[in-house]
């Protein structure tokens, strides 16, 4: 049985900030630990990661000056403790837009932190000055970090919960969840002032829908021959991880079955193996909630998007597709409609206005109001480049591609 590359190991963190040094070595040593056990067990440990209380609300008495100097000695202590990977949460609609904006200043400069901004939930709705706060700290990030690269690590998230291990939307729980997960013996669980820590995991599963839909299926195929193989390659990674939790004391807060992407490693070459034509035709959306059918059919415990991720940069096959004008911005929503993350890794023009962001920001928000499902807005406008020119990025977490005019016709 091929086993699939753990994307992420996600230990989310129950103490509050400021984070004492003594905390996140504890926290480092542990994932650490972890994650040798994984690998040990055969799996390949892409990242691991820490993911914080909202750190905004945690510090909401403190200056500017003293949270931005707080986030470069937290950037430090990660360096130190081989962390390349620390969500610090959302700033919350709550705490005003400038707290919001000041989220710029903490990702620049600081590459091992993720933050985002919550703007809309359930019970409140639409924040539409979160939103227009959002797409202020985006036109800052892309205009103040190397092409732009800074939106990489920031989200609009829109009806998101915490306790997921992708980024940047991951953050844990400030509230009391429950009793902790019995340890093993001599292990106790690590409580603070809110949740438990806990731990999430995450796979790189596009290989996973790939082995389903080898050689063809029927829509009503799809769905049972993904929930089949996430059940057969995702359970033993649930169990192991699990284990894992148990030993040290942490919650375990389940996998999410996203089957995400990376570079040539695709979900949409994945998808098309079915036989229903390249991705943006007709049929598509329906291959697309057959398949999230399937991700969210498995009865494993489970938690963030589980869904369907089409990161339109993160995906060799899927910008290309993007690049031959199969699908756009529509599509893209239209699809998270039935399933995944909302807008994630969408290149824009460089000359992008914060308007026109908050416009987008607020569509994914309506989708997930409407739908009540989590979806987010990662959107990355590239400075200096036009509609029709490619984007120039450098990270080998992105395929560049075609950058788009906003509006079809423009």
């Amino acid at each position: 049985m091929p086993q699939f590359p753990v994307r992420a190991l996600t230990l989310g963190v129950g103490e509050p900030h400021p984070l004492p040094d003594a905390v996140l070595e504890d926290v480092a040593s542990t994932l650490h630990l972890i994650a040798g056990a994984v690998t040990r067990a055969g799996y390949q440990v892409q990242t691991e990661r820490l993911s914080t209380r909202p750190m905004l609300t945690d510090l909401s008495d403190w200056s500017p000056a003293s949270i931005v100097s707080y986030t470069a000695d937290l950037q430090r202590a990660l360096n130190d403790l081989d962390i390349a990977f620390c969500s610090l949460g959302p700033a919350t609609p709550n705490l005003g837009p400038g707290r919001s904006e000041l989220l710029a200043d903490v990702i620049a400069g600081h590459p091992a932190l993720s933050a985002s901004a919550l703007v809309a939930t359930t019970e409140g709705g639409l924040d539409l000055r979160a939103a227009r706060a959002a797409a202020r700290t985006m036109v800052r990030l892309a205009r103040e970090t190397d092409r732009g690269f800074g939106n990489f690590n920031f989200a609009a998230l829109a009806c998101v919960g915490p306790g997921a291990p992708f980024f940047p939307a991951a953050y844990h729980s400030a509230e009391p969840v429950g009793p902790a997960s019995l340890a093993a013996p001599g292990a106790t669980a690590r409580r603070a002032q809110g949740a438990p820590s806990n731990l999430t995991v995450a796979l790189q599963g596009a290989g996973i829908v790939a082995a389903a839909l080898d050689g063809g299926a029927e829509l009503p195929e799809v769905t049972e021959r993904v929930r089949d193989q996430m059940i057969e390659d995702a359970g033993p990674v649930v169990t192991l991880v699990e284990g894992g939790a148990k030993e040290y004391g942490l919650e375990f807060g389940g996998i999410d079955l996203s089957p995400a992407p990376h570079g040539d490693d695709s979900i949409v070459a994945a998808m098309e193996r079915a036989g229903h034509g390249p991705l943006g035709g007709p049929g598509t959306l329906a291959l697309v909630a057959a398949v999230t059918a399937g991700v969210q059919g498995t009865k494993l415990a489970t938690c963030g998007y589980c869904g369907l991720m089409l990161p339109v940069m993160e995906d060799a096959v899927l910008a290309r597709r993007w690049e031959e004008n199969r699908l756009g911005l529509d599509q893209l929503l239209t699809y998270s409609a039935v399933c995944g993350t909302g807008l994630d890794t969408v290149p824009l023009p460089g000359d992008s206005t914060a308007e026109e962001l908050a416009d987008i920001i607020c569509d994914v928000a309506s989708l997930a109001l409407r739908q009540r499902k989590p979806l987010s807005a990662r959107l990355l406008p590239a400075p200096g480049r036009m509609a029709g020119e490619r984007t120039t990025f450098s990270s080998p977490y992105l395929v560049n591609t075609v950058i788009k005019p906003l509006r079809p016709g423009a």
